[in-house]
């Protein structure tokens, strides 16, 4: 047999030669450790993923990475005075912050004597080097371990928080996980976050991303919430990173008995973002929501790619996505719903739509449903198209100028997607957001 040794770009080799060298310092006990080498190990088989690689069709990561940054160094003081003004210069919302900068979490920029009672909040890095239960419990069992960029996530994975919320505990005030990158010079990240939502408990988080328009970071985000039964969970991301950072996200969701989880991302600034869910119900009677919207122009990309696992009977999942796409934006929608054979009276549909706002834009949509149930209903579907002629025309004859109408027909297209958001603050902080950026293409 004749041993194949694959082509490995100027990125991979940077990153394979990288963990050697930085494991050391990474933190874990000897078994978080074990699991680094393992994921390390995936990623050598694997590489980055391309065009062939069927779940990353649309997006290619190893033509976007032509280099790879350097790991950021834990953040000094004026890396927390930059992400500092970054924050307040970015619109707000409200609630108690918890803030990581450069892949560690910050008290200095969190509000911990704010947190209410019932809810507790530690430092991954630490709990990664002193065994912290739910590490152990739950790190990693909420999204694909066959995925690269996880893999990627899981061996270098600097620091972030834990979040527990304790059963029958409401949380009124939202939490504000705020993931800010720093610095002159491009650098790549790994935060993490793993939330554990106890039984009829309540929570809302606000999951935020930012960074300066300049330096081409890589970012590469895991948040992995896992929500008992009877709770209710609502996740709004909003990825306004810098112009030309190349963003990676993964979101996980555990589902419980008699429970509900609504999830929301928002895209409107990185050069090239994917976020990835994988949504899993564990227990039946539920209802998950997955929506998301994104408003794009020049050559930026945005990647909205779902798995939803239906494991048992009784539960509805829809998921309903919105792309403004101008110039030469490329949005990417895959969607994939699995019924498994004993999920009977599974309820699931997903729709994505989209707006091309020049002849270059380019959208691609692939909705999918794989069903081994009988007792179903399940559907999908995906439009893409201009903006309404006859509805432009019928602005415009009553005065309104060309950019104000287009503005009013866009404002209602993405805000139809943003009613499912369930707090107001949030709603109308985003809605300012798409109010900024339709003045600014105006």
């Amino acid at each position: 047999m004749t041993d194949v040794t694959p082509i490995r770009t100027a990125a991979e080799s940077a990153i394979l030669s990288r963990f050697p060298q930085a494991k050391a310092s990474l933190p874990g006990t000897p078994a978080v450790a074990a699991l680094r080498e393992q994921a390390f190990g995936s990623f050598v088989e694997t590489g980055l993923p391309h065009r062939r690689v069927e779940k990353w069709k649309y997006t290619d990561l190893r033509a976007m990475m032509r280099e790879a940054a350097p790991l950021a160094a834990a953040p000094a003081a004026a890396d927390i005075a930059a992400a500092e003004a970054l924050l307040a210069a970015a619109p707000a919302f409200d609630g108690v912050a918890l803030t990581v900068v450069n892949g560690r979490f910050t008290p200095e920029l969190s509000d911990l004597a704010a947190l209410p009672p019932g809810v507790s909040v530690a430092d991954l890095g630490e709990a990664l080097g002193s065994g912290h239960p739910l590490v152990g419990e739950r790190m990693g069992r909420a999204a694909s371990a066959d995925d690269a960029a996880l893999a990627l996530n899981a061996a270098f994975m600097t620091g972030g928080v834990i979040v527990t919320v304790a059963d029958a505990v409401t949380v009124v005030s939202p939490l504000a996980l705020r993931f800010v990158t720093v610095g002159d010079v491009g650098a790549a990240t790994y935060p993490r976050a793993l939330l554990q939502v106890g039984a009829d408990a309540s929570l809302t988080v606000i999951e935020t991303h930012l960074g300066a328009d300049g330096p081409a970071h890589q970012t590469n985000t895991v948040v992995e919430i896992f929500a008992g039964d009877r709770s209710s969970l609502n996740h709004v991301r909003v990825n306004a990173a810098g112009a030309a950072t190349v963003d990676v996200s993964s979101l996980g969701v555990v589902l419980g008995a008699h429970a509900s989880a609504n999830t929301f991302n928002f895209v409107v600034n990185p050069a090239a973002a994917r976020h990835q869910v994988f949504f899993r119900f564990a227990g039946e009677h539920s209802t998950g929501n997955i929506s998301g919207a994104a408003m794009l122009k020049g050559r930026r990309h945005a990647d909205s790619t779902l798995f939803v696992d239906h494991a048992v009977p009784h539960c509805t999942s829809r998921e309903t996505f919105a792309h403004v796409l101008d110039g030469e934006a490329t949005g990417v929608f895959q969607g994939m719903i699995l019924v498994r054979p004993d999920a009977q009276k599974t309820d699931g549909k997903m729709m994505s739509r989209a707006v091309l706002l020049d002849d270059d834009a380019v959208m691609n949509n692939k909705p999918e449903l794989e069903i081994y149930a009988d007792d179903v209903v399940c559907g999908h579907g995906a439009t893409v198209g201009a903006l309404d002629e006859d509805l432009l025309f019928y602005l415009r004859a009553r005065g309104l100028p060309k950019p104000e109408a287009e503005a009013l027909m866009l404002a209602a297209f993405v805000g139809e997607a943003l009613e499912a958001i369930a707090h107001d603050g949030v709603r109308e902080t985003l809605e300012g957001m798409v109010d900024a950026w339709l003045k600014a293409r105006a």
